[in-house]
């Protein structure tokens, strides 16, 4: 990889909003002054389509300190490349706006996390990552990334990838905020959905990642990004995350009015102690 490498938005104009003007006022009508901003360890936010979970993403940007670089963790719905990935060169574009990566933040990861590897295909059709920007961009324009996808969801690589985060973490020296993109229960009705998504997110604000790991696999949960959250919650744990909370929760429903077959989004921020 060279630095000149730059990735191109591959769902703008699907997911969110196509142009500059259209997609800052669809990502303004999101964001929120009511809630206080507060230094975060980490946080789960959606990647659906704006239109659907916008709102709960929104109230997770809009609630906590922007960082000098948001380590993105994200699914790998292609099964394209590395089953544990990160690009540590280059740059990452919306309609807007661009983000470098942090590469000197993305190297000592790849030194600490024996699975991780560097790989650009994995990232070059993936939806997941890319869904947060919009947000970061609307509260962090200076921001760099550390973007890396996940396919291998065994407990062992996601510790791995947690110990790894934490460790580089403090050595970096300024803020660092670790966001793990994730839908909950996925076209279920809308009343198993929310039982079973509020499984998982009990072992969250628990700041549990052995038993958010355990309840998504014994029910099944169709929670499309609990490795990236299991990773973010280890990480969390050893960075000496105190509480978590629910911000908001939502359905798809509640948009499409169609409450038989939903997605269940849910925004959480993990705080540190005082």
């Amino acid at each position: 990889m060279s630095a000149e490498i730059i990735r191109r938005p591959v769902v703008a104009g699907q997911f969110y909003e196509g142009t500059k003007s259209r997609l800052d006022a669809q990502v303004g009508r999101f964001m929120r002054s009511d809630l206080p901003r507060r230094r975060a360890v980490g946080v789960i936010s959606p990647h659906a389509g704006l239109m659907y979970s916008g709102a709960v993403a929104g109230a997770v940007y809009s609630c906590i300190e922007p960082p000098k670089t948001y380590i993105i963790i994200g699914p790998n719905h292609t099964g394209l490349g590395a089953p544990l990935s990160v690009m540590s060169f280059g740059r990452w574009e919306i309609p807007g706006a661009s983000f470098e990566i942090d590469h000197a933040l993305a190297r000592k990861l790849l030194e600490y996390v024996e699975p991780l590897e560097e790989d650009e295909q994995a990232h070059l059709l993936e939806h997941s990552l890319e869904v947060q920007l919009p947000f970061i961009a609307r509260v962090s324009s200076d921001a760099r990334i550390v973007p890396i996808v996940i396919s291998d969801t065994s407990l062992e690589t996601c510790r791995s990838l947690g110990e790894g985060i934490a460790r580089a973490v403090p050595e970096a020296g300024y803020p660092v905020v670790i966001v793990a993109s994730s839908d909950m229960s996925h076209y279920v009705p809308d009343a198993e959905a929310r039982r079973l998504d509020r499984l998982a997110i009990d072992q969250t604000l628990a700041i549990s990642p052995e038993g958010l790991h355990a309840v998504v696999r014994r029910m099944r949960i169709s929670m499309c990004g609990f490795g990236p959250a299991t990773a973010m919650l280890f990480a969390a744990q050893l960075l000496g995350a105190a509480k978590a909370e629910l911000v908001d929760y939502r359905t798809s429903g509640e948009v499409s009015g169609d409450f038989d077959r939903v997605v269940g989004y849910a925004g959480i921020v993990i705080l540190p102690a005082m």
